[in-house]
This record gives C-alpha cells, structure tokens and sequence, in this order.
C-alpha cells in the first residue's frame, strides 16, 4: 500500500537546498557519472560472453537504461529533493523496503570499488610494472581511502580533470578504430558475429547486455542533484535523456571500433582491451594511453568510493546502521569509520572475485532497486503531484520491470550467490530497525512542545 505523500516544503522537509544547476551543467554532471571507467574494462568480458558484435550488448543495455530512465526522470520532477530510490520506494511502500533499496545502492557501490580496483591492476598497469593483482587492488584502495579522508573538496577537483582524460581516451579509441578501418585494416565482418560456442545469439546478447549495463549505472545518483537544479521538471529529463544518449552513443562506436580493430579471442583475453586496439592501430604510445586508463579507473573508484562511504555515514546517522560509522575526523570532517570500513569490504571482494563477477553482482544489485523504483511510479501515480512534472508514458516502467527481471535471469549462479547475501542482510538489518523503532517510547506532546520540535529529542 503505498504511503500517504506528503507536500514537500521547508517546514515538512527541512530547509531547501540552494537552485544552482542549469541544464547544461546537470547534462555534464550525469554525462561525467556514466561515461566512465567501466567501458575501459569491460569490453573485452562483453567480447567473451557475447561474440564479435560488442555493439549490439552495449546498445540493448542503453536502451534497457533508457526504460528505467523514464521512471526516474518522472519521480525526481515529481519529487525533486535528495533521497533517490531510497525516498522513492519509502513514499511507495514505506521504510521497510526503502530500507532495502539504499543498502542494495550501498552494496553497489562497495562492489563497484572492488572491480574498478582489479581493473587497476591489470593489463594497463602492466604496461609499466608488472605486480600481483591482489596486492594491487588493495594497496590502490588504501591510497583511495586516504585521499577520500582528506577531503570531498579535493577530490571533486582532481575529478574535473580525470573526466576530460578518461573521456579523450574514450575519443582516441574512436578516431583510431575509424583510422585502422580507413587504411583497410581491421575486420568488419566480426561486427556481426553475435553468439560463443557455448552460447546462441538471443543468449549471448543478453548475456553481454548484463555486463554492459555497468557501463550506463551512474544515472541513478543524479536524482540526488534535482533539488538543487532550476526548474528541475524541465531540466532533468532533458539533461539525463540527453547525456544517456551521448554516452550509449560514444559506448557503440567504441565497441565498433574495438571489434573490428581486434580479434574477438585477443580482446576476450586481454583486462586492458582498449589498450589492445591502440596496439593495433599504432599512433599513441600505450603508455601513455594506459596512463589515461589508470586515471579513468582511479578516478571512478574514487567518486564512487566517496558516494559509499557517505551513504553509510548518513544511514548510520539516522539510525539504519551502527553508530560507530558517524564518527568523523577532528580536523577534517570527513567520516573516517564509514571510510574505514567500506574500503575493507572492497578490499575483501576484490580479493575474492574476477571483475567480471564483480560486475554482475554491482548489476544485479541494481537491477533489484531498479525494479522497485519501475514499480514505485506506478504505485505513486495515485499521488498526482505537482502540476506539470514530467510523466512517462505508463507502459515504459512497465517495460523496464520485465527488462530487470529479464536481466537478471542471465546472471550465473555464484553472482546470485552473492547477490542473494548481500541481500538477506539487508532483510535482517531493515528487521532490526523496524523492531527498534516499533519498541521506541511516543514522545508526549508537552515533551515535544518543551523541546521546541515534532521530533525527538535524540537520535537513537
């Protein structure tokens, strides 16, 4: 049943957050969130699970992205304030399942540091040294841990910088495939190949299609920013359907480029497979193409390190996790245990699993809260709103529950395993807070009066 909704205002919501974001740079910022480092390491699992035709996964996962889009485009102008698809599933079906929907978006995060880390010690870095993957990750989450302590203004500074890199690099691999194909290199013909030994065609599809859509997560955060966008009911689906465009666009022609300059078994094989295709090509030192790579996976572990380690501070300070991750530092106020302990959760995934199984557990966790934030507009489509937000056309949520549930059919059983973990953790730990507060003594109305507030007096 969904939960009676509120009118958002200061006095119901708390104080506004300042309107600062126009359409082009919100287009920037979700352009900047999804055009990212997972394309630089995963081609080459999305060539092994789906054939020579690497396009055709990544253009399903955009246009599977594009449905579940449209729901958040609808929610986020339909209730533009900071919350995402906890706050969305909670007006839905209340605490309980939106409990579940923000630590599934914590665990992504975490499983997202993981593989990015492995990434980092793969075949880029082995273009300067040649180390132990593990020992790799781990050192590389450390340094990430002490640079996300220092400062979240630092680290939004050196991440402009790292966005115009990794989305050149993308741009080489482009205008080099474009070029190996104009001297009558390269094979077109492997651009249709679509199916593995193992695997039939309809199969492979979505099977790469799952490991694909990695490469589109990003967008969800953005409904984060509504609040603080202008007029975010014309803006936002604007920019998010445009910026979801430009990078399933430039995700293609990467993948056209990479396959035809490529042999499919050489990519499948290869942890750095853009890297394969300025080999091929010759024209940029890999080198120094693999320097640009290393800055696009640290800078997206980075960013998404800081959105996991603040997540948990915030649901530990209001009572949805332990306590002990609100602790900060004196000096630089930046939420040291929450940090703490989401770098050790990454260290130990990606000491206990491949980035491709990394990959789909960060998708299948998705692909959970994704289905409730498809199913959460429909539900709240009994709430009209404000006028004029925007609304999706009825049958596109619906289309994106089937797509989630359909994805996630294609997972293997061990990504399951996990996923399925993380999961009942969540369950039990939403239990627990709902038993806490249901056992929370009422505040009397004199007590709330003296106090100043409708609220307690303390957190618990």
């Amino acid at each position: 049943m969904a939960r009676e909704a509120k009118p958002l205002s200061a006095d119901t919501e708390g104080p506004a957050l300042k309107r600062t974001l126009t359409t082009p740079l919100l287009y920037f910022f979700i352009l900047g969130d999804v055009l990212g480092a997972g394309v630089y390491v995963l081609v080459g699992q999305v060539a092994a699970d789906s054939g020579g035709a690497v396009w055709a996964p990544l253009a399903v996962a955009l246009l599977l992205a594009l449905l579940t889009a449209s729901s958040y485009a609808e929610l986020a102008t339909k209730y533009p304030r900071a919350g995402g698809a906890s706050h969305y599933v909670t007006r839905a079906f209340g605490p309980f399942a939106g409990f579940v929907a923000g630590f599934c978006m914590l665990a992504a995060g975490i499983v997202s540091v993981a593989a990015l880390a492995r990434g980092f010690g793969g075949d880029y870095l082995s273009a300067f040294v040649t180390l132990p993957v593990g020992l790799v990750a781990v050192a590389f989450l450390a340094l990430l841990a002490l640079v996300n302590a220092r400062g979240v203004k630092e680290s939004t500074r050196a991440n402009v910088v790292a966005t115009v890199i990794e989305v050149g690099g993308l741009l080489v691999i482009v205008v080099l495939g474009g070029w190996l194909l104009l001297r009558g290199d390269g094979d077109l013909g492997r651009l249709g190949r679509l199916g593995t030994p193992e695997k039939g065609a309809a199969a492979a599809l979505l099977s790469g299609a799952v490991l694909a859509y990695y490469s589109f997560v990003g967008f969800e955060t953005s409904v984060n920013v509504a609040e603080e966008t202008r007029d975010p009911r014309r803006s936002y689906p604007r920019a998010l359907f445009g910026a979801l465009a430009t990078a399933g666009a430039v995700y293609v022609l990467v993948g056209i480029a990479a396959s035809a300059a490529v042999p499919t078994a050489r990519l499948a094989g290869s942890s750095g497979p853009l890297l394969e295709v300025v080999r091929e090509a010759g024209g940029v030192p890999p080198r120094l193409f693999s320097a640009i790579a290393l800055v696009a996976v640290a800078n997206g572990a980075l960013l998404t390190g800081i959105m996991s380690s603040r997540l948990a501070y915030g649901m530990a300070r209001d009572g949805l996790l332990p306590r002990f991750l609100t602790k900060v530092l004196p000096g630089r106020r930046t939420p040291w245990a929450a940090i703490a302990v989401t770098t050790a959760l990454a260290m130990a995934l990606a000491l206990t699993g491949s980035v491709a199984t990394l990959a789909s557990t960060l998708v299948l966790l998705l692909l959970v809260v994704f289905l409730l934030v498809n199913i959460a507009v429909l539900v709240l489509r009994r709430d009209p709103g404000d006028a004029g937000h925007f609304r999706t056309p009825t049958v596109l949520p619906v289309l994106g529950a089937v797509s989630c549930v359909v994805l996630a059919t294609q997972v293997e059983g061990d990504v399951w395993l996990r996923g399925l973990l993380v999961l009942a953790t969540g369950v039990v730990l939403a239990a627990l807070v709902a038993v806490r507060r249901s056992r929370r003594p009422a505040r009397s109305p004199d007590a709330a009066a003296a106090n100043g507030t409708d609220e307690p007096a303390s957190r618990p």
